[in-house]
């Protein structure tokens, strides 16, 4: 607390916020090590899986950081998933470019997650909707489906890949489903306070 009794405000750049640019510093890093020597050299595609995992588990530590911390920033609360979603974009959109992933798959999770953003953008005034527990374990899976992806391992690893690419698909699609059903509740309650 300042002086004046209003909360202090945490600075812009603090640990968590440094975490968050390391992940969009990862990014490019990633995408070299994932395109080198054609994209199917084994050695670099372990690197480009180290390095998704990395960025990955930077994206678990800021937020938890951040939040024992007190060091949420508006900054933070835009730049964190911005990070996220380059990540998951180039990880998938790079998978796709080599042929390891369908194409469809890419196209449905770039679009719910462009979906999701425009429509905290359509509400913004009426409201902040918060990261469902179910948001999280869909990021959990796309994760999950995306390293088995990145991992040049034989095609004994097709079926599990599948698996886990389907369960976070069905993930995608109903958590963005929750999330439409949320922003038009919001926007509602919002119109009614505005005509009382």
């Amino acid at each position: 607390m300042t002086a004046d009794g209003q909360a202090q405000q945490a600075p812009v750049l603090n640990i968590a916020n440094v975490l968050t640019m390391s992940r969009l510093v990862l990014v490019p890093v990633f995408l070299v090590a994932l395109f080198w020597d054609d994209g199917h050299d084994t050695l670099w595609r372990w690197i480009a899986t180290g390095v998704f995992v990395l960025a990955s588990v930077t994206d678990r530590i800021d937020g938890e950081v951040a939040r024992k911390r007190g060091l949420v920033t508006d900054f933070g609360k835009i730049a964190d998933p911005i990070a996220d979603k380059a990540l998951t974009g180039a990880a998938l959109v790079g998978l796709s470019l080599l042929g390891d992933l369908w194409w469809w798959a890419t196209w449905v999770i770039i679009a719910r997650e462009l979906g999701v953003t425009l429509l905290r953008f359509w509400v913004i005034r009426h409201g902040v909707i918060a990261a469902s527990h179910g948001g999280k374990i869909k990021t959990l899976l796309q994760a999950i489906a995306i390293g088995l992806y990145l991992m040049p391992l034989a095609s004994w690893a097709d079926i599990p890949r599948w698996i886990v690419l389907g369960v976070a698909l069905i993930a995608t699609v109903a958590t963005g489903l929750d999330y439409v059903i949320r922003a038009l509740r919001l926007r509602a309650a919002g119109g009614a306070k505005a005509d009382a």
